[in-house]
Formats: structure tokens, sequence, C-alpha cells
């Protein structure tokens, strides 16, 4: 099950909440606020993982695969 970070607008609560899949589109309760405004967080651990993997392995420059 993925971990999906949320955050409440109504009290500026940041929380985390394991969903199926299928529940991606729901907005979960505020566990602080009982809020049901809450919004999805970019996350920046799903943003730095997808470009780790796509950065060549022998480093930036020439000669090592990147860029020149």
């Amino acid at each position: 099950m993925p971990l999906y970070e949320y955050v409440c607008p109504d009290c500026g609560r940041e929380f985390d909440k394991m969903m199926r899949f299928d529940q991606a589109d729901e907005r979960p309760a505020c566990p602080t606020c009982a809020g049901k405004n809450t919004r999805k967080k970019l996350s920046l651990f799903s943003a730095k993982g997808s470009a780790a993997t796509t950065a060549p392995s022998g480093g930036c420059g020439p000669g090592r695969g990147g860029f020149t």
C-alpha cells in the first residue's frame, strides 16, 4: 500500500496516510480537526527517487556518460 502525504488547509496539519491505489482520489479526514478539505502534497521522496534512478551512474562530465 502506498503512503500518501496530505496537508489540511483548515488547521495547517501535515500528515501521512496509507491508502490502497483504488482510494488514491479520496480525501481522508484530518486527524487534528476532522476536516475533509485535505490535499495531497508532492512527495519529495518520490521526486528525488525518480531523479536518482534516471541519473547516469558514473556522474556528470565528459567521458562519464553525462551531459557536456
